[in-house]
């Protein structure tokens, strides 16, 4: 296996595993402690004042 073939895999799953932590920060940032979504929790508080 030349050593470009190895760069290229290694590069590919750097890549995929950067995707994935970035996707999963992302997901993590819309809930609270609770598991309550952050979206939905602002638009409950309007309602109920």
């Amino acid at each position: 296996m030349a050593i470009g073939d190895i760069l290229y895999i290694m590069a590919a799953l750097l890549f995929s595993y950067m995707t994935f932590v970035i996707i999963r920060g992302n997901f993590q940032r819309k809930f609270d402690e609770e598991g309550n979504r952050l979206d939905l929790k602002d638009k409950d508080k309007d309602k109920k004042e």
